[in-house]
């Protein structure tokens, strides 16, 4: 063999391949990945000055009665409690009834962490998790997820194997999928505002390719995405109701300009036919504040969260399905999002900015499984 022939050619298929791995490189997704050192004020446990019954639960009526009356939130011998902290941006929250644990995204951080209730230990369940936003849970115990960096959202298999749900409409990239609910014909309903894109540190920045920011609806045999609401400024956080014929979409556009709207809008389904319609505000929010995520219960009362504003309104606030304000639950933080979980649904997980808190109510969450 000549020798010289064999190195140039070794040296060509090198040069060769290294300059194919440098047409195959990427942006790093998670800029600002770097852990978060907790310093704060706040321990963990039941929050400062906490008794019974606890006063960071508020009834919109209060009159002389035993704890804050009207408010289902109040469950006799319970606090608020920060169960775990050391977060950049926590978000979309989702209970796992079979593991007993909380899945939430520290989107900054790109990763999505776990809370186990039965110890409170806490760990990172993915990383890096494509800036994911909103999780959830689908009828078959697979975890759903909205993602910034990925501009999709995808199921997670029981095998541990990713799947992508959908990641473009009309052949053009989706904007940044922010939160999604799974219906009981299994069609996976989401949002898609441009949180993600604006810049490197939820995501990765880049122009949206979507006209407008919609909620779409993917169907679960043809796996067909198509609009539903197209009329959103920014939508955000959604949920159905008990009996899944209402669908509450938080709109969060008061972060565009402060003409546009903050408030929870609600809409008739049909979801056989896999249509919202009749839409009409349900609540509007305290500008500055926004609310970025919902939930029901079981008695098709709407949870939401509220932050970004007046430091006093942080928290959740828990109004009727008439969207008569029934209470707040006071927060130290801005809080982004929630849901119900523990083994009676009875337990409300709240992502609160660097932390997440969890407080006993007297109702369950409607969400299935």
């Amino acid at each position: 063999m000549n020798r010289r022939k064999f190195l140039a050619t070794t040296a060509a298929a090198a040069a060769a391949t290294m300059q194919a791995a440098s047409a195959a490189t990427v942006t790093p997704f998670g800029q600002t990945g770097a852990p978060t050192r907790s310093t704060g004020p706040l321990p963990l446990g039941p929050l400062p000055g906490s008794r019974y019954p606890d006063s960071h639960l508020e009834s919109a009526k209060p009159t002389l009665s035993f704890g804050p009356n009207g408010f289902p939130a109040f469950a006799g011998t319970m606090a608020v409690e920060r169960v775990a902290t050391g977060f950049r941006w926590a978000e979309g929250p989702v209970y796992f009834p079979a593991g007993r644990y909380v899945l939430f995204s520290d989107i900054p951080n790109n990763r999505i962490m776990r809370f186990s209730e039965d110890d409170g230990h806490v760990s990172v369940y993915r990383q890096p998790a494509m800036n994911s936003n909103g999780n959830t849970i689908d009828r078959e115990g697979r975890l759903i997820t909205c993602e910034h960096s990925g501009r999709r959202v995808t199921r997670t298999e029981l095998d541990g194997s990713i799947t992508i749900i959908a990641d473009k409409f009309n052949g053009k990239k989706l904007n940044s999928p922010n939160d999604a609910v799974v219906a009981a014909d299994g069609s996976i309903w989401f949002s898609d505002p441009v949180y993600g894109i604006g810049g490197f540190y939820e995501g990765l920045k880049a122009e949206p390719e979507q006209e407008k920011k919609n909620v779409y609806r993917v169907d679960p045999k043809s796996g067909e995405v198509k609009v539903v609401v197209d009329d959103f400024v920014e939508p955000n956080g959604l949920c159905f109701s008990p009996d899944e014929k209402k669908l509450y979409v938080c709109d969060t556009g008061f972060t565009d300009g402060p003409d546009n709207p903050s408030h929870i809008r609600v809409f008739d389904v049909d979801l056989a036919a896999g249509k919202a319609s009749n839409s009409k505000v349900f609540a509007d929010m305290p500008k500055p504040g926004i609310t970025d995520g919902v939930r029901c219960d079981t008695e098709g009362r709407v949870w939401c969260s509220v932050g970004w504003g007046d430091p006093n309104e942080d928290g959740v606030r828990c109004y009727t399905k008439d969207a008569d304000l029934l209470g707040k639950i006071h927060i130290p933080e801005t809080v982004a999002n929630l849901c119900f979980g523990g083994q009676q649904r009875n337990r409300l997980y709240i992502c609160g900015s660097t932390s997440l808190y969890a407080v006993y109510t007297s109702v369950q969450g409607a969400l299935k499984p």
